[in-house]
């Protein structure tokens, strides 16, 4: 993930690609119980389906990914492959196919799966098999492949965790709020500061609104991003914010360039007596642990996939002994933010079937004190590139 890129390596181009998958999903998602995504998980499964796909499938395919379908598989190698080199994280792909699916030779060495196994047709056996593959690929954040297995001829899935521990990491308390929708509600308040916290903090119009960002720095190459918008800002819009925030289409705004008192969500910005000559930064947050499944087919034209789950075959490209098109797809994403670290897993996975025809204060500083007490957007990012490993939207705090 580093170089320059123009789209087909795994530069600045693929992470635009990934990166804008994910936030035209993040459009398409209901907000109201939390949501935690990753196009990352989504982005290699679509690129070598589309190297293996013909006709209108390819070209949906390939309009999704950003990428022309014959140049997709090997961004995604590389892609996951350089994710596996980022220090906290893991990347892995799997193949499970039926004995009369016949797998194209070039088609699996684009491929490069980590795992190529077989489907005995034995839905008990084959379901402990990919529940298996799902806890071990995942650490047990993951406990099961979230697909049905009836009929099913073809499995290709991803599994990907980030983890990091925070470079400085937060005091945890009991507390309360006395207003919006966690009035009076108990939970765990995770509190951090310092003056290097005071460079973290960032404000910004969007196409959201006013929002108020903080990167809380992990020790490795991970970082998360919180984004608070304005109470009435639409979760779905707060979080476009967010990956707006990290393409440069909105213009962060620092500290330094904002007065005493200035209006914005959640930042209290102030001069106050201090013990040395130096600003600081605060940030209060809440703890959160959350897991959500998709159905891709639901939102079948953000991922390309109509006419890949459409009557007829798609797939010559995978396989000429049986025509295939897409049956399920889905993904299981959980996420937890903790007084010490951010961990997060997801496994995503698409079937096949068989595809049928038709159908003491000396000095005076400042301090910015960012207040995430109120449901908010988070973004894992990898640091030296800027892609997204994970995005999602906290709507309830955890219990104290």
């Amino acid at each position: 993930m580093t170089g320059t890129g123009t789209g087909t390596d795994t530069g600045t181009g693929v992470v635009e690609q990934v990166n804008a998958l994910g936030a035209r999903w993040g459009r398409e998602l209901d907000f109201a119980a939390g949501q935690v995504w990753t196009a990352l998980g989504v982005w290699p499964l679509l690129a070598v389906l589309a190297a293996g796909a013909d006709g209108q499938a390819r070209a949906e395919l390939s309009g999704a990914l950003g990428v022309p379908a014959e140049r997709a598989p090997s961004p995604a190698r590389e892609l996951l492959a350089r994710l596996r080199e980022v220090p906290g994280c893991t990347a892995a792909l799997g193949l499970w196919t039926a004995d009369e699916v016949v797998v194209e030779p070039g088609w699996l060495e684009q491929l490069d799966a980590s795992l190529w196994g077989k489907l005995t047709g034995n839905e008990a056996k084959d379901r402990a098999a990919l529940d298996g593959w799902a806890r071990e690929r995942t650490g047990g954040l993951v406990e099961r492949m979230p697909v049905e297995l009836s009929g099913v001829l073809l499995v290709l899935a991803s599994a990907l965790t980030v983890r990091t521990a925070w470079a400085k990491p937060f005091r945890p308390s009991r507390s309360r709020t006395d207003q919006g929708p966690w009035a009076w509600r108990e939970f765990t308040r995770l509190t951090v500061s310092g003056p290097e916290l005071y460079e973290r903090i960032a404000v910004a119009e969007t196409s959201a609104g006013p929002v108020t960002e903080v990167r809380v720095v992990g020790d490795g190459e991970v970082d998360v991003h919180l984004v608070l918008g304005a109470e009435a800002a639409e979760p779905g819009a707060v979080v476009a914010a967010g990956f707006e925030l990290l393409s440069g289409a909105a213009w962060r705004m620092p500290m330094e360039g904002l007065s005493d008192g200035e209006a914005w969500p959640g930042l209290v910005l102030e001069s106050v007596k201090s013990s040395a000559p130096r600003n600081s930064g605060v940030l209060e947050t809440v703890a959160f642990r959350m897991e959500a499944e998709h159905d891709l087919l639901a939102r079948a034209g953000v991922f390309g996939l109509e006419a890949a789950a459409g009557p007829g075959s798609h797939f010559p490209g995978i396989s000429r002994s049986v025509p295939l098109r897409v049956a399920q797809a889905r993904q299981v994403a959980v996420a937890e933010f903790s007084a010490k670290g951010f961990e997060a897993g997801a496994v995503t996975a698409v079937t096949m079937t068989r595809g049928m025809a038709g159908g003491p204060f000396r000095f005076r500083s400042r301090r910015a004190t960012a207040r995430f007490d109120r449901p908010f957007a988070f973004l894992a990012v990898h640091r030296p590139t800027g892609l997204v490993l994970v995005a999602g939207w906290v709507a309830e705090p955890a219990a104290a």
